[in-house]
């Protein structure tokens, strides 16, 4: 009865270590592409001094 036992522990054994999980990692084949759409929109506002306002419509 032991060596049934040990038999079948030995071919469960064997039969288990068949099942390891595997992790590959791999290079994609097409490169990766990164669409995007984007629409900037920007407005400058500059403030002054009123002597310097005047300075500058002075010199139109």
């Amino acid at each position: 009865m032991k060596t049934l036992n040990a038999s079948f522990a030995l071919l469960l054994l064997l039969i288990l270590s068949g099942c390891t999980p595997r992790i590959e990692v791999a290079a994609p084949k097409e490169p990766i592409t990164i669409n995007m759409n984007v629409k900037i929109e920007h407005d400058i506002n500059i403030k002054a001094d009123k002597e310097v306002e005047a300075l500058l419509n002075e010199r139109k």
